[in-house]
């Protein structure tokens, strides 16, 4: 593997992006925007809510103004879990029931931490058992709620829609984990000039009755699908440059850039992005709490590393489209790789790799380590659900082809 790399769209800028000008006065443009699955949802959604959106290769979103149509009455998010709870949290703005649901993941996603908090703020909602299908009526008035941080996103949706309450609103945020998410949100917040207060991200007091501006900004770059690439990089011995990254953007998964020199690859940032060299790996010790995103791909880089990798603090991750933790271990496992699944995270011994076929969970960020795990094995690897990969990084595969990989996508 060799040559060069464009890194696409974030998919969490993306859906903030959009969600916020959707809900804004005027006409607004996302240049260079991720078009995803999960990016679609969103966008499906606020048109749901009223809003206009025009696509070439930016993304024109006339807002409606904070005032959502009342004739939606539905909302399908497909496989988004950073849709569902963004505009859930929107949802509660209007003064008639919206219904939620999306596909077979969707509905196992937890929500109901995200529920509770807007039923103390005013909404109404019906549910069972707290996920998909549910119906939630508003408006949201303010007041004080709390919130189980456990996903981050909870606190962002609410950060997000607050500021169109009728009142003000106090948060208190327990739990919270991936905090460089939360950052992300605050700092759209700061473009928009959303006043707000916070005491160390466990505090909110977010002021009522204000408006979301139209806006005229790129979309940063994802490190998140950057780490595939990386990583591929790092266990495969090849020299990769990898562009467009800016790093002063509070995305976490910017830290696997810094995991992966730990572990010995060589990393040099150069005025035309950033130059990776795969090196002979060692295994370390990586608090993975704010990088949950990072888990499969290190679980992969940890097979390769000389020693003993731990993955930890990142219980978080089993909430995701899969139970990552469990999955990656089983699926590492059929690969003949030696792991050991814990309670938060995992553990993983150098092993040699051999091909075969597993299962990606119809989880982007599963087929995506499991290729890049591919590449690097003895022998052939069947990966199934490809077409996740589709969520937030549909040229992932003609990507890992143009530097050289041996990948066949089969229909």
């Amino acid at each position: 593997m060799a040559g060069e790399i464009l890194i696409p769209a974030s998919k969490s800028h993306t859906i903030r992006a959009v969600a916020i000008a959707g809900m804004a006065e005027g006409k607004s443009v996302l240049r260079n925007p991720l078009i995803s699955s999960d990016t679609i949802s969103c966008i499906n959604g606020i048109k749901e809510f009223g809003a206009t959106v025009d696509q070439n290769n930016n993304l024109i979103i006339t807002g409606i103004q904070g005032l959502i149509k009342p004739d939606c009455n539905k909302i399908d998010v497909g496989n988004s879990g950073t849709t569902l709870r963004i505009l859930t949290a929107l949802a509660a703005l209007a003064s008639h029931p919206v219904t939620f649901d999306g596909d077979e993941s969707i509905r196992e996603r937890p929500m109901i931490h995200l529920l509770s908090a807007l039923e103390n703020l005013g909404t109404e909602v019906d549910s069972t058992g707290g996920k998909c299908p549910f119906v939630i009526k508003g408006p949201l008035k303010g007041g004080m709620t709390s919130v189980n941080g456990i996903s981050s996103q909870f606190v962002t949706a609410l950060l997000i829609a607050c500021p169109l309450a009728k009142g003000n609103t106090e948060i208190y945020v327990e739990n919270l984990h991936e905090r460089p998410y939360l950052k992300i949100t605050m700092d759209w917040l700061r473009k928009q000039s959303i006043h707000f207060e916070n005491k160390a991200l466990d505090w909110f007091k977010i002021y009522g009755r204000q408006k979301y501006k139209a806006f005229d900004l790129p979309v940063p770059a994802d490190f998140s699908s950057a780490t595939f690439s990386l990583c591929a990089a790092a266990i495969t011995g090849s020299e990769l440059l990898i562009k467009g990254l800016d790093f002063s953007d509070h995305q976490g998964d910017k830290e696997v850039f810094k995991f992966i020199e730990k572990m010995g690859a060589q990393i040099k940032h150069t005025s035309e992005g950033i130059l990776v060299r795969g090196k002979k790996l060692r295994g370390i010790e990586i608090d993975m709490n704010a990088t949950p995103d990072a888990l499969p791909a290190l679980a992969v880089a940890g097979c390769f590393a000389e020693g003993k990798t731990s993955l930890l603090n990142v219980a978080q991750a089993r909430l995701k489209e899969c139970d990552r933790i469990s999955c990656m271990a089983t699926e590492l496992r059929k690969m003949k790789a030696e792991v050991e699944e814990l309670e938060d995270g995992l553990i993983i011994r150098q092993s040699e790799l051999a091909g075969t076929s597993v299962c990606g969970y119809n989880d982007h960020r599963m087929v995506m380590a499991l290729t890049i795990a591919g590449m690097a094995s003895e022998g052939e690897t069947i990966v199934d659900s490809a077409e996740s990969v589709n969520i937030t990084y549909p040229s992932f595969i003609e990507d890992m082809k143009k530097i050289g990989a041996n990948i066949e996508l089969i229909n």
